[in-house]
């Protein structure tokens, strides 16, 4: 997904790995690839203290901002 010149960063956070795998999902189908971060816990009851974290390359956040508040306004 990256090389190691390129930087992160996180476009949203969630409580729950499968919320932020279909944000992951949505921001791949329009051609932005993203990942879930800090869902790989032996305790998944982190998620609520921590959150889970989709991230993507510092080059794609601004569209990816775009595209999660267009679909924050379609629902």
């Amino acid at each position: 997904m990256t090389t190691d010149t390129q930087k992160f960063k996180t476009v949203a956070t969630f409580n729950e790995r499968v919320q932020a795998e279909m944000c992951v999902t949505m921001l791949g189908e329009n051609g932005i690839p993203a990942g879930v971060f800090g869902a790989d816990s032996s305790y998944p009851s982190l998620g609520f203290a921590k959150g889970i974290e989709v991230k993507v390359n510092e080059s794609d956040y601004e569209a990816a901002m775009s595209i999660l508040a267009a679909a924050d306004k379609a629902e």
